[in-house]
């Protein structure tokens, strides 16, 4: 029997228990098998507990925005937006910037 992708992060996390690439894999792959409400707990420990991984509030402004709740989208762009542009990532920081520009309007 294959072991999978899901039942491999959660054993790796079972020792790692605080690594936040293991939490964002796990986020991601909940998300890629339609568990919203895991994926959600994952991305949210992820920028409470982890606010420097840039990468979660693109996503989880994303999943909120699927979720219809715009208000919660907005303050996650709002907060990576700061982050990513004290860590100097332009990368991310032009992804949220544009998400959240589009999102609240400004480019329709």
């Amino acid at each position: 029997m294959q072991i999978s992708r899901l039942e491999k992060l959660l054993e790796f996390i079972k020792s790692e228990p605080e690594d936040p690439f293991l939490k964002y894999a796990l986020a991601t792959e909940y998300l890629r098998i339609n568990q919203t409400d895991k994926a959600l707990e994952y991305y949210e420990d992820l920028v409470n507990n982890h606010p420097g991984y840039t990468g979660t509030y693109y996503h989880l402004g994303k999943l909120y925005e699927a979720l219809d709740r715009k208000d919660d989208a907005l303050k996650t762009y709002e907060t990576g937006i700061k982050i990513t542009r004290e860590q100097r990532d332009n990368h991310a920081l032009s992804e949220l910037q544009a998400v959240y520009n589009e999102l609240s309007g400004l480019y329709d």
